[in-house]
């Protein structure tokens, strides 16, 4: 009874390959620990000779496992060409059920709907005929193992959604389970388009209030689909951040977010509100203030070389929002509100609940008094009631946000955008913040989401993210998740997976312990990533993974089996097996978002000129002389740009930073990715990095406004007209060709 065997059997790794020649063996101790936040006790070998009994007992006794997933047939259209249309023209059938289930014959087996109804069948015992309906008409009685063929309004078909599976043997043993019925495939993207990839709070206009705002991306959206031919947006996680502590300074990363599942108020447009038209008297004059305050903050940033200040942004917002609660609201917007109250139910609920608790404890729930650390709690619902009034001002703003949200999808439709805004959904959130609040069995306790030491990070590391516990997700039929995702989805054509490889397998990290301390766990891939599919395919959305870097073997065509769309980054593709040459367009895969750089990496126009060698080595960043990184940046940016002057894609020349950049595009294009994003402050020249993986406050990360080439700010207005913009989306346009046609 070793260690090894129980940890299989809980889905944790004792070694991984962090390359294929090269295997390193995961530490006793961090198996140990990450089996102990699975509630498994492996302190002791008679520990482990007892859990690994426990273990296979009862999956030696399991009728079912707690989520069976089915992959439904697309139905034919009535004419018979091609599936369907419509957001239910997938079905599962029996057969497909049976084919999963080994169960004893003659088992009962009922599938209880999402819309209540109940498909009952038993499986068939030999030499006898189908077990006989004794049921109400509702109940559809079938052999299990009927003809797939069976026509899809027979009750044989099995819906797409989360159902439950209720099995009942002869012998009279029950098992229950969640059955997902997804279709095989998210929705496909569009023959070919391109868009902008923008962090949001870096686009300021003349009317933000200190950062980019939800009426900058609708203004955005809107323009750039009408005037540029664009096809999407992509932005950073919107999510509700945690609120800055007392006397301190809240974390600006969007990516450690206290809620993935609601996105944060400060990204309103105040004036945009309906009822801030409504302000009168007093009110008003106060309104006056906070806009004149709001130009101060705009004109430090743009004007007076300032950081954008998300806490300044919030304490303004937030003051003025209070002010406009004060305005009634109409008999339509009440209607809204309560339309939207009840469709966000309890999450919204106890996610109104931790802020108003944090406004009085502090943004960290593990300070708070003991009983209120449970939302469950008999004394977390009377400090609701309590503080009702400030429940409702959180309700009210995930409200406003929602629609200023919608606003800008349908700016985004109206602009003839085919996707529309692609949201960034973050691999966790923050352990102090809402989600963990609230959904705490969820997560593991004292275990951070990370990564082993690779090429590119020998230390590893700590994203200090707690994981999710793939046992309760299990459980749940992944609830959870298929909240997250369909909150994502609410106003978005596509969704970004951060760290999409999580689906499949988390490298957690004990409290306490460096990153290289850590294990792999293993979730069920199949399983999210069927819940992934069904709700993107009920909100007829595109699904993309972020899936750079060390990647396991077979997940990406696992991902691509089931229409997820990776990631590629032209700096990156390169013949790593062979020559190490950069690949040729030709070699590129299809089913992509193809970019020339992200928000962690430094821009086209920084990379041309070396400046990200210099910034790094200002920084004390580099390990090496700054000459040798020097060196060898620029033999990597020749390479590339050799490559792009065989092809023809350089007609100037190396050694003009814009028509090197333009160059860049031009081979994007060329490729067969079905998308191109564009870095927004690559059109404008901008030098600096959003973000500088491995700095903390020696760099301003997630702060910097969208800039030209010589540092000066530019507003979305300036961009607009930028002529070195419209110089670089000539090279999106169609040309004609000789002989006719465009291209």
């Amino acid at each position: 009874m070793t260690l090894a065997r129980l940890a299989a059997l809980y889905g944790v790794a004792t070694s991984y390959s962090p390359s294929p020649d090269r295997t390193v063996q995961a530490s006793e101790a961090a198996v140990v620990a990450v089996l102990a936040a699975l509630d498994v006790d492996a302190s002791t070998p008679e520990a482990v000779r007892d859990a690994v009994a426990a273990r296979e007992g009862a999956l030696r006794e399991r009728l079912l496992p707690p989520t069976v997933v089915l992959w439904a047939e697309e139905r034919p259209a009535p004419d018979g060409k091609g599936p369907a249309p419509g957001p239910e023209a997938a079905l599962a059938s029996l057969a497909s059920l049976a084919a999963l289930t080994d169960l004893p014959a003659g088992t009962r087996v009922t599938v209880e709907t999402e819309a209540g109804d109940r498909i009952e069948t038993a499986t068939p015992v030999p030499g006898q005929p189908p077990l006989a309906s004794a049921q109400p008409p509702s109940a559809a009685h079938l052999p299990l193992g009927a003809p797939s063929g069976t026509p899809s309004g027979t009750p044989s078909a099995i819906p797409l959604g989360i159902h439950r599976l209720r099995a009942v043997t002869p012998d009279g043993a029950t098992a229950e389970a969640h059955l997902i019925v997804a279709p095989r495939r998210a929705p496909a993207p569009p023959p070919r388009t391109y868009g902008f990839l923008v962090q949001l709070y870096s686009l300021l206009s003349r009317h933000s209030w200190g950062m980019g705002d939800l009426g900058d991306l609708a203004e955005l959206a809107s323009w750039s689909g009408r005037a540029l031919g664009a096809g999407f947006v992509q932005v950073n996680p919107l999510h509700s951040a945690v609120p800055k502590p007392p006397g301190g300074a809240g974390d600006p990363s969007p990516y450690r977010p206290s809620s993935r599942r609601f996105p944060d108020p400060v990204h309103l447009r105040v004036p945009d509100v309906p009822e801030f038209a409504g302000l009168r008297g007093e009110a008003r004059e106060r309104a006056g203030l906070f806009l004149d305050q709001a130009a101060t903050l705009r004109g430090s940033v743009l004007h007076e070389n300032g950081l954008i200040d998300r806490d300044a942004v919030w304490e303004l917002k937030s003051a003025a929002l209070e002010l406009i609660r004060g305005v009634p609201l109409g008999p339509g917007r009440c209607a809204g509100y309560s339309d939207f109250l009840a469709e966000r139910g309890q999450a919204l609920e106890d996610h109104a609940t931790w802020c108003a608790l944090a406004e009085r404890y502090g943004p960290d729930w593990h300070t708070w008094p003991a009983p209120l650390r449970d939302p469950a709690s008999p004394e977390t619902a009377r400090a609701r009631t309590e503080a009702m009034d400030r429940v409702d001002f959180h309700e009210r703003l995930a409200w406003l946000t929602d629609e200023q949200l919608a606003a800008a999808q349908r700016a985004a439709h109206d602009a003839g955008m085919s996707v529309g805004l692609i949201h960034d959904l973050a691999v966790g959130v923050h352990p102090d913040g809402a989600d963990a609040w609230a959904q705490q069995r969820y997560f593991a306790t004292g275990m951070s989401a990370g990564a082993p030491p690779d090429a590119f990070n020998e230390l590893g590391q700590d994203w200090g993210l707690p994981p999710w516990r793939p046992d309760r997700l299990a459980a749940s039929g992944y609830a959870p998740f298929r909240e997250l995702v369909r909150a994502t989805l609410r106003h978005a054509g596509a969704v970004r997976i951060d760290h999409v490889m999580g689906l499949f397998r988390l490298w957690w990290v004990p409290r306490g312990r460096t990153p290289v301390e850590g294990t792999y766990v293993r979730y069920d891939a199949e399983a999210m990533l069927a819940v992934l599919v069904l709700e993107a395919h009920r909100a007829d959305a595109l699904v993309i993974g972020e899936d750079l870097g060390t990647v396991e073997p077979g997940v990406r065509d696992a991902l691509r089996a089931r229409g997820v769309l990776g990631t590629s980054v032209l700096w990156f593709e390169r013949d790593w097996e062979g020559s190490g040459l950069p690949l040729p367009p030709a070699q590129w895969r299809a089913d992509c978002l193809a970019t020339a750089t992200t928000h962690d990496l430094p821009s086209t126009a920084a990379r041309m000129t070396g400046d990200h060698v210099r910034l790094r080595h200002d920084l004390g960043l580099l390990t090496r002389p700054q000459a040798a990184e020097r060196a060898e940046a620029a033999a990597d940016v020749h390479t590339w740009l050799a490559l792009l002057a065989r092809l023809g894609m350089l007609p100037g020349g190396a050694g003009d930073e814009e028509d090197a950049v333009r160059a860049v595009h031009r081979f994007l294009l060329a490729t067969p990715a079905r998308m191109v994003g564009i870095w927004l402050p690559d059109t404008v020249g901008d030098r600096r990095p959003q973000n500088l993986p491995g700095t903390w406050d020696q760099y301003p990360n997630w702060r910097l406004p969208v800039a030209d080439a010589t540092g000066r700010p530019v507003t979305l207005e300036e961009l607009a007209a930028a002529p070195r913009l419209h110089a670089l989306m000539e090279v999106f346009r169609p040309h004609p060709r000789p002989g006719g046609g465009t291209g």
